[in-house]
């Protein structure tokens, strides 16, 4: 078993992690204000709308669960709902999986907590393809407190600020999504994958398809997976994990 990593590389993989995770975070800001303020208006006092973004953090899935609360939808259709959106958090802890299963189980669950598509987003892209625990949780945490704060931003303001979801916050949404997923466009099949998501999500909107999200998402990747195949691509550079046999 290797020596534990020493605390000066430590402080540098989490700097690291914060650097890379930053501007994702500060383009999140006006979601996870809209998130706040969303909460108060759909009935829930501060204490429950912060403990919704502290517990549950899911920016979409907050966003959807709030809006079937202030509908008076039921409890199991909101559970439903919500584990459908963030599904796709399986496929990135399957992603993963090889380099975290290694871990202990006090980091696989803290990551797994913090494991969002931001988080996904920056520990797939860094340079060196390695994975440094150090380095996810620094970018994770950072993350969260941001989410958090600007979600006690929009719980405040709603309260003070009158029909704040007229102010266009909810594009930092789509924002977000756009500045996730145009980097990750390196091969033909991604390209692919995304075109046809795009295509599927605005026919199901327009023609009013129930789960549409779903069909998009199913149709995106199953396009992608079938280019990667006739097309023989090379698999990408996989993660590395390194010192396997660090316990910290």
């Amino acid at each position: 078993m290797s020596q534990p990593q020493p605390p000066a590389s430590i402080r540098k993989s989490l700097w690291q992690g914060m650097l890379a995770a930053m501007p994702l975070s500060i383009a999140v800001i006006p979601w996870g204000i809209l998130a706040g303020s969303y909460a108060i208006e759909a009935g829930l006092d501060m204490l429950q709308s912060q403990a919704m973004s502290a517990i549950v953090f899911a920016g979409a899935a907050q966003l959807v669960a709030v809006g079937m609360i202030k509908s008076g939808i039921g409890l199991t259709s909101i559970l439903l709902t919500t584990l459908l959106i963030t599904s796709r958090h399986f496929l990135y802890g399957m992603a993963m999986r090889q380099q975290m299963s290694p871990l202990p189980l006090r980091w696989r669950l803290t990551l797994g907590f913090l494991l969002t598509d931001e988080l996904f987003a920056i520990c797939s892209e860094t340079k060196q393809h390695k994975f440094d625990r150090w380095f996810a949780f620094g970018g994770g945490f950072s993350f969260y407190l941001i989410w958090n704060i600007a979600s006690a931003v929009g719980i405040f303001a709603g309260q003070q600020i009158p029909n704040l979801d007229e102010l266009g916050l909810d594009f930092a949404i789509a924002a977000t999504f756009i500045a996730l997923v145009v980097p990750a466009i390196k091969t033909p099949s991604i390209l692919v994958s995304v075109l046809v998501s795009l295509v599927m999500a605005v026919v199901c909107e327009l023609f009013h398809i129930p789960g549409g999200l779903l069909i998009a998402a199913l149709s995106g990747m199953s396009a992608g997976m079938l280019t990667a195949k006739f097309t023989n691509e090379a698999h990408p550079n996989k993660i590395i994990l390194t010192r396997p046999g660090e316990d910290l």
